[in-house]
C-alpha cells in the first residue's frame, strides 16, 4: 500500500508517499480501504516534533481521521462486513490506502454523506461536542467561539445553535458570511475584539477557544467566568487564568450523533479537498491557520 510518511521532523516538505506492507486485521479489528483522510493541527504538531510524548518511528506515518470501505474483518468481529462504508478515528496511520482499526471504534457512514465530508467531520465532531458538554452550553447561553470558521468552531457553532444558544464567532472578515450562514454573529479577531463583541449588544456567558493567544483573556475581559472560558488550544493560558482545557477524548458514540445530524442536513462541514499526492500542500494550508472548514485528502488505490 501507499502511505504518507516522514523521515525527520520538519516542515511540510518532509512528507512523502511511500510503499509499505499491507496491514492485516487482528482479532477485533477491521481493515479499511481509505477513501478520504482529514488533516488536523495535531498532525502538524507531530510532524514538527512538537509533541515529544508521541513516539515517532521513522519512517513515521501520519493522520488521525478517515472515511472508507471495510476491506476485511478480523476474528470475532460482528456487525461489520466487507463493503460497509465507515469512518472514525485512528492514530498516526490515517493518510494511507489501507489501515486497521478496532471494530468497536468504527462508525457507519450514511449514504447521504460523501467520503471527504465524513472524514472532515471526525475530529471536529468529537472535539466540539465534548467541549460543549464540558462547558454545559445550553439554551439561553451566549457562546463566544474563538476561531469560529475553523473545523471545530464550525461544528461547535452549529451544535450550540441547535441547543438553543446564541453564538458569537470570531474570524477574519472573509469568513463572516460563513459564520452568519451557521447562525452566528461574526466579529473580527485580533486587536479590538473585545470592543467588537461589546458592539454586538450580546453578553457572552461561556466561551470556547480554538485559537490560543489572547482568547481566554479576552473572554474573561468580556465577563465570562474563568471556569466557563474553555480552551482546546492553549493549556498555558488556561493555567494562568484558571480556565478549563476542554479537549474531550474520542467517543464513537458522540461522533455517531453528530454524523446523524450531518446526514439529516442539520450540521455541515465545508471541505477543501486535496489529492493524496498533495499531502505536503495540504499540511501547509492547515499550518497557515487560515481558511474555513476542513482540509481533506482523497485517496484511491
Amino acid at each position: 500500500m501507499r502511505a504518507a510518511v516522514f523521515d525527520v521532523f520538519g516542515p511540510p516538505e518532509v512528507l512523502r508517499i511511500a510503499d509499505l506492507p499491507d496491514p492485516a486485521p487482528g482479532p477485533g479489528e477491521v481493515l479499511v480501504r481509505v477513501r478520504a483522510a482529514g488533516v488536523q493541527p495535531f498532525d502538524v504538531a507531530v510532524r514538527r516534533g512538537r509533541m515529544p510524548w508521541v513516539r515517532a518511528t521513522f519512517p513515521q506515518q501520519i493522520g488521525q481521521e478517515y472515511a472508507g470501505v471495510v476491506a476485511s474483518v478480523g476474528e470475532g468481529v460482528t456487525g461489520l462486513r466487507p463493503g460497509d462504508a465507515v469512518l472514525g478515528s485512528t492514530m498516526l496511520n490515517g493518510v494511507a490506502e489501507l489501515l486497521t482499526v478496532p471494530a468497536a471504534n468504527v462508525v457507519a457512514k450514511p449514504d447521504s454523506l460523501d467520503f471527504p465530508t465524513a472524514a472532515g467531520l471526525v475530529a471536529a465532531a468529537q472535539t466540539a461536542s465534548g467541549a460543549l458538554l464540558d462547558l454545559n452550553v445550553t439554551a439561553g447561553d451566549v457562546l463566544l467561539v474563538h476561531a469560529g470558521a475553523g473545523s471545530v468552531g464550525t461544528v461547535a457553532t452549529q451544535l450550540a445553535v441547535l441547543a438553543g444558544a446564541t453564538v458569537i464567532g470570531t474570524a477574519s472578515p472573509g469568513n463572516h458570511d460563513h459564520l452568519r450562514a451557521l447562525g452566528a454573529t461574526p466579529v473580527a479577531y485580533g486587536e479590538g475584539l473585545v470592543e467588537a463583541v461589546r458592539a454586538t449588544g450580546l453578553q457572552p456567558t461561556v466561551s470556547l477557544d480554538a485559537a490560543g493567544g489572547e482568547a481566554i483573556a479576552q473572554s474573561i475581559a468580556l465577563g465570562v467566568a474563568p471556569g466557563r472560558a474553555g480552551t482546546i488550544a492553549d493549556d498555558k493560558a488556561a493555567a494562568e487564568h484558571g480556565a478549563p482545557v476542554v479537549r474531550a477524548g474520542r467517543s464513537p458514540e458522540r461522533l455517531a450523533e453528530v454524523i446523524a445530524l450531518a446526514a439529516a442536513g442539520k450540521v455541515r462541514m465545508p471541505v477543501r479537498v486535496f489529492p493524496f499526492e498533495a499531502v505536503a500542500e495540504a499540511h501547509a494550508v492547515v499550518e497557515s491557520r487560515h481558511g474555513r472548514g476542513k482540509v481533506v485528502l482523497t485517496i484511491t488505490g
